[in-house]
């Protein structure tokens, strides 16, 4: 979750109320940050809400601004509340703010995880073998070098499936590691879906005609499975790694 708000940020909340909020959801709200009697009180908040006056908008922006407070101590609470009411408002898991168009889905096949993304977690997508224990061992090494936490679907198991795994691994992430040594079937999918949720990803292989064509005109670490190989793919993961921590969005929220 945020811990400060941009204007970009309350606008686009205040949007999400406007379009969605009644006078209960602005009294639950009211409870939820301690000011239902502000909500009450207010002279035009509900008012214009129930008669669809034109400056509703404003009041609702300058209300809401109130509500998350001046250190911005409610907005966890304010964001959760909006995410769960309204239609329009979605969490941004992307791991970069891009300009443009926002869109909000919702997946079929996979439950979106209650956990929220965690900009220290790096998550590895790579065939589960044996001889990828060295590979495995470096990646984590150089996130250790950079402060990140490194994780892999199969350090885990919280649900039935290991596809649901897999996915809440990646939604959680902020930078993924495809490794597409191999032609992995399962690694192709996975990156796709992170691609699909903005994530950062780095994609490395021990050959380049591994890596998918439709993906080849991206930046690749190619890499030798060996001591030497290994230690030069720490280094190279590391200062990647430290290059997209400087990027880490401030808001989660759109």
């Amino acid at each position: 979750m945020p811990s400060r708000i941009s204007g970009q940020d309350l606008i686009q909340l205040k949007d999400a109320i406007v379009q969605d909020f009644d006078s209960s959801n602005w009294r639950e709200l009211g409870a939820l940050t301690n000011m239902i009697d502000e909500v009450e009180r207010h002279p035009r908040l509900l008012r214009s809400l129930s008669f669809g006056d034109p400056d509703y908008d404003g009041l609702a922006l300058t209300f809401l601004r109130r509500m998350i407070g001046q250190e911005d101590e409610n907005l966890d609470t304010v964001v959760k509340y909006v995410h769960k009411t309204c239609g329009n408002a979605g969490e941004n898991v992307s791991s970069e703010v891009a300009q443009g168009r926002k869109i909000v889905f919702s997946p079929t096949i996979f439950n979106v995880p209650s956990d929220p993304v965690d900009t220290n977690l790096i998550s590895v997508m790579m065939p589960f073998d044996a001889s990828m224990a060295g590979v495995y061992n470096a990646i984590v090494s150089a996130a250790q070098q950079a402060g990140f936490e490194c994780q892999r679907a199969d350090n885990i198991w919280d649900h039935s499936t290991v596809i649901q795994d897999v996915f809440s691994l990646i939604f959680k992430s902020y930078i993924v590691v495809c490794d597409f040594t191999g032609k992995n079937p399962n690694v192709f999918y996975e990156a796709g879906i992170a691609h699909t949720l903005g994530k950062h990803v780095v994609p490395i292989t021990q050959s380049e005609q591994d890596v998918p064509f439709d993906l080849r005109h991206h930046r690749f670490a190619k890499y030798l499975n060996n001591g030497e190989g290994l230690e030069s793919l720490k280094e190279g993961l590391a200062s990647r790694f430290l290059t997209l921590a400087t990027k880490r969005p401030n808001s989660g929220w759109i």
